[in-house]
């Protein structure tokens, strides 16, 4: 069979979606991808024998160059007779199911990687996405989240319709290269990376940008630097708010607290390092990298997003805080700093918890979805 994965931009598939294309091709089938090429794909060896489509896709959904991109792609849709479109993330999503919506011989998946409206989002955001998203759902076969908010509200706002609703464990996570380190290798690696042994680390892996808010983290570490003078966080990633948060960082004194990594591909070693895994953002689906924390033994303290709340349970593996709560946050942070035992309880539940998220269970779940659509 023919298929097509649709993503805004090439990052997504880079990061995520590599081993889904990998079973599909596994299977016979002929794997072809459109997106904006932000990333390249072209050192992916997987991808050597897949057309790949550049389409000029913007992430706002009333950029005018989503015209283009409706054009080009729908040209290459009526071209190539594809048997079933994968399309992911919100923009390229609605515009793949706009074409694919006259098309009834394809069969249309969308995987929501998170919806833009969730409980505690602002206003706007339901102004503007969920009406998007019921409208588009019309035109799906199969909507496939993961987490739980998001499947309840898929299937709340499908009811009416013939459409499918899965969930699924994420991306999934490659548990043995996460694999939680002996202490003499954290020792050996605090070296290699010129830590001291008796810091106290902090770990983040995202993009710099307001959505993943490390401007909360940088006001956490400033309340905290008197108490715990040996604290330190690692913010592993780049994005447009990097300089700012880097000239605040340094405002405050914390140039030897707050260290900067910019885009990494040591993630593993970088975790293995760690004390604790923290996450400060305001929207997740159901995120990668406190999956990749849980799969090393970390301890989390996290906010109390839809995601977040599917993968951290208060006492049980770390602290679920509200969002921007300053002083919850640090005292979550300052009770693991005095507590080493508490900080490897938590670790040991991370692991056992995380067992399900590994990319073999994953890949399994989409085996079982694809083959009711492609069989």
């Amino acid at each position: 069979m023919r298929i097509l994965y649709v993503t805004t931009i090439s990052n997504t598939i880079k990061a995520f979606l590599i081993p889904h294309i990998k079973l599909l091709i596994s299977k016979g089938h002929t794997v072809d991808i459109a997106c904006y090429i932000k990333k390249g794909l072209d050192d992916e060896p997987t991808l050597k024998h897949c057309n790949i489509y550049e389409i000029p896709f913007s992430r706002s959904p009333i950029s005018r160059g989503n015209l283009k991109a409706y054009k080009y792609l729908k040209k290459i849709i009526e071209n190539n007779k594809y048997d079933l479109v994968h399309t992911h993330t919100p923009v390229a999503s609605l515009i793949t199911r706009l074409i694919c919506r006259g098309l009834p011989e394809i069969k249309v998946l969308y995987t929501a990687h998170g919806f833009h409206f969730f409980k505690g989002s602002p206003i706007r955001n339901w102004m503007i996405y969920y009406p998007i998203e019921k409208l588009a759902s019309r035109w799906t076969d199969a909507i496939i989240t993961m987490n739980e908010e998001d499947y309840l509200r898929a299937k709340k706002m499908t009811s009416r319709l013939n459409v499918n609703i899965y969930k699924t464990s994420g991306v999934g996570v490659n548990l043995r290269e996460y694999a939680a380190p002996g202490e003499k290798y954290k020792r050996e690696l605090r070296v290699k990376y010129k830590l001291n042994e008796e810091d106290f680390i902090l770990f983040y892996a995202a993009e710099l940008n307001k959505n993943k808010n490390q401007n909360f983290l940088i006001d956490t570490i400033y309340a905290l630097k008197d108490r715990v003078p040996n604290i330190k966080i690692l913010l592993a990633g780049d994005g447009p708010m990097q300089e700012k948060y880097q000239e605040k960082a340094k405002r405050l004194g914390l140039k030897q607290n707050i260290l900067f990594l910019g885009r990494r591909n040591d993630i593993p070693d970088l975790l293995k390092l760690a004390d604790v895994s923290v996450a400060s953002s305001l929207r997740e689906g159901l995120p990668v990298n406190i999956m990749e924390a849980m799969s090393t033994g970390l301890p989390l303290v996290v906010t109390d997003r839809r995601g977040h709340t599917d993968l951290v349970k208060e006492n049980e593996n770390g602290y679920v805080v509200s969002v921007n709560n300053k002083k919850e946050f640090s005292e979550a942070i300052y009770k693991l700093y005095t507590n080493v035992n508490l900080r490897k309880r938590f670790g040991g539940n991370s692991y056992k918890m995380v067992l399900n998220y590994s990319d073999e269970n994953v890949i399994e779940e989409l085996r079982n979805i694809y083959k009711y659509y492609l069989e």
